[in-house]
């Protein structure tokens, strides 16, 4: 029989113990012990699987870097020291696959590591580190498979610390290209059982590149790493791995937030059948964003992982807070020949004292504030750009032939002066408040729109064809002159006038009810009759009687005609010839209005005057003089 490890041996007691072997029989003990033994033959096997050493393949920067696993190379100062925390949390660590590669059990499920680490920096050039990964959560589930049982961690605990140390050889921080070179070594403070430490020192140098070249940033890192547990796991190589990590990104928000992706890992180099396989090779891919606030970084980013082997979560999130204290560049001495504190090559009159503008054009020249080539001392008007005159008052002032105050630019009337409006057509214009064209100076009518005359009384004033004193829009009878009237259709009218073939009155015969007999209206007879006088070339004038629609209109036709009749009969009598007239009623039959209001039926109640013969090129028409009521 082969020897119990000390391991079984355990398991033995435990087992036996269970089974109350103390307070049994030495036969009955005899028949557990045979079981036992069974148990054991089973357990040697399914032994346990040895664990890969350090599982988790996220190795942080040192602090004070701009990335998450890559080096930004910022050595500067003496004794400037950094310190902070990486929070990495990673899902799927380890899986334990099917032989076709397919996921079969997460014995590494969760992961939730923090990185504390600091460093400092000697000699403008040599920055020493340590990092120590926390686990604070690990869980999963154990597995047999294929013979062996995979056994998932049951708790956190401390990893292996880190020390390092690197050596700037070229380059400054910030500048297009940085090198350093370094090394790594990692002390066995981990747990291996729970996937923590190898159990040995691993050790491994390692070159990092940097820079920056305007807004965009990159870092690259290769190194070696000497690992003594070569002992493979679940079929996976292990052993000595060459690292490497690179990032690229952009520098925003005046550089102070950097965004970008990184990418890390590493292979086995045990043989040639290890390098770069799937298996042996650890990748992640993150995408992150760092913002540095003066003495304080603030990072976060996520990725998924690459490969399938050991350590490579499925996906990963790290976030991380550091303080270092800021430290700026002091810029080279800049060349300003004429003193002014513009710098030579910003400066657009580099030998003359000037002040600084935002136009390349004229920055570190003399003032010019307006830009109109005269310098402010010169310019009577620095604050708008003029023209150049022999006069101190108006050197640099806009140009105002008229000098009424209004730049010609926006004189509508540069030659003449005027007033300042609002109206581009009339800004700088003489004054023409009625807008008519006519300036006040030369209107009789300044606040009226009117026309352009020879009569200095009338120029600028509404039309008044008959001079009559009422403009023509409010004159009834323009070409006739007329006293004023409420009623806008007799303004301006003459009480008697001849027009359209009528001798037109302003105001109407009234006659009593139902009758012929006259009431009011001997002033319209002497009125008409002074007018036939005045023109003789009328030769017939037909009197005609019109009524409203109330009544029949047989009744009213024989009304209107002897009302006719009266009329014809009081101009007889005051003097007009018999022969010249005659006279006929049509009743209702030809209204002027509407019959459906009073002021209608007034209206067409009415006696008209027709002039029925007129002689061939009649004499200018006379307006009679209104008979008074």
């Amino acid at each position: 029989m082969r020897a119990i490890p000390a391991n079984d041996r355990t398991v033995i007691a435990a087992r036996a113990s269970h089974l109350g072997m103390k307070n049994l029989s030495y036969r009955r003990a005899r028949v557990c012990c045979v079981a036992a033994f069974a148990t054991i033959g089973w357990s040697a096997s399914a032994s346990a699987q040895t664990a890969p050493g350090a599982l988790n393949t996220f190795e942080p920067s040192e602090r004070g870097s701009d990335w998450f696993a890559n080096e930004s190379l910022d050595l500067r100062g003496k004794f400037r020291p950094a310190i902070g925390v990486v929070g990495d949390y990673a899902y799927k660590a380890y899986i334990l696959q099917n032989p076709d590669r397919t996921e079969n059990t997460a014995v590494i499920s969760s992961q939730f590591y923090l990185h504390v680490g600091a460093s400092v920096n000697l000699f403008d050039r040599l920055r020493l580190g340590l990092s120590l990964p926390l686990a604070l959560l690990q869980d999963g589930e154990s597995k047999t498979a294929a013979g062996r049982r995979y056994i998932a961690p049951s708790n956190g605990g401390v990893g292996d610390l880190r020390l390092a140390a690197d050596l700037r050889l070229l380059g400054e921080y910030g500048d297009p290209f940085t090198i350093a070179l370094g090394g790594r070594v990692w002390l066995p403070t981990g747990d291996e059982t729970q996937y923590l430490g190898d159990g040995q020192v691993r050790v491994g140098p390692r070159v990092a590149v940097a820079g920056d070249i305007d807004n965009f940033a990159y870092a690259v890192q290769v190194g070696t790493v000497y690992r003594a547990n070569d002992t493979p796991f679940n079929g996976r190589a292990t052993g000595t791995e060459l690292d490497f990590s690179a990032a690229a990104g952009l520098r925003v928000a005046d550089k102070k937030l950097l965004l970008g992706p990184e990418i890390f890992g590493g292979t086995v180099i045990a043989s040639s059948d290890t390098a770069f396989r799937k298996h042996s090779t650890p990748l992640a891919l993150m995408l992150g964003g760092h913002y540095n606030a003066g003495d304080f970084r603030f990072g976060l980013g996520a990725g998924p992982g690459l490969s399938s082997a050991p350590g490579t979560a499925q996906f990963r999130t790290l976030a991380s807070i550091e303080w270092m204290p800021s430290i700026e560049k002091p810029p080279p001495p800049r060349p300003d020949r004429d003193g002014d504190g513009v710098f030579d090559n910003e400066d657009a009159c580099p030998d003359v004292v000037g002040v600084r503008t935002n136009d390349p054009k004229t920055n570190g020249c003399p003032p010019d504030r307006d830009g109109d080539g005269i310098l402010d001392q010169n310019d009577a008007c620095p604050d708008v750009a003029g023209v150049k005159t022999d006069d101190p008052k108006t050197n640099g002032c806009p140009s105002d032939r008229d000098k009424d105050g209004i730049a010609d630019a926006e004189d509508a009337c540069p030659d003449v002066p005027g007033i300042r409006t609002d109206d581009p057509k009339t800004n700088g214009c003489p004054s023409d408040k009625d807008k008519d064209g006519i300036i006040d100076a030369e209107d009789a009518c300044p606040t009226v729109p009117g026309i352009k005359t020879g009569d200095p009384k009338t120029n600028g004033c509404p039309s008044d064809r008959d001079k009559d004193g009422i403009i023509d829009t409010e004159d009834a009878c323009p070409d006739a002159p007329g006293p004023h009237n409420d009623n806008p259709k007799m303004n301006g009218c003459p009480f008697v006038r001849i027009e359209a073939g009528q001798v037109k009155i302003l105001d109407q015969i009234k006659f009593k009810t139902n009758s012929a007999e006259i009431l009011e209206g001997k002033n319209i007879i002497d009125a008409v009759t002074t007018t036939l006088k005045e023109h003789p070339e009328i030769k017939h004038l037909r009197v005609e009687g019109h009524t409203d629609n109330v009544g029949a209109a047989v009744y009213n036709k024989d009304l209107s005609r002897r009302r006719a009749v009266s009329v014809e009969k009081a101009l007889t009598k005051a003097g007009v010839d018999k022969r010249k007239l005659s006279s006929e009623g049509f009743g209702l039959e030809k209204p002027l209005e509407e019959n459906t209001t009073a002021d209608g039926r007034a209206a067409n109640r009415r006696v008209e005057f027709h002039i029925e013969d007129l002689a061939t090129n009649p004499p200018p028409a006379k307006t009679p003089t209104p008979a008074k009521k």
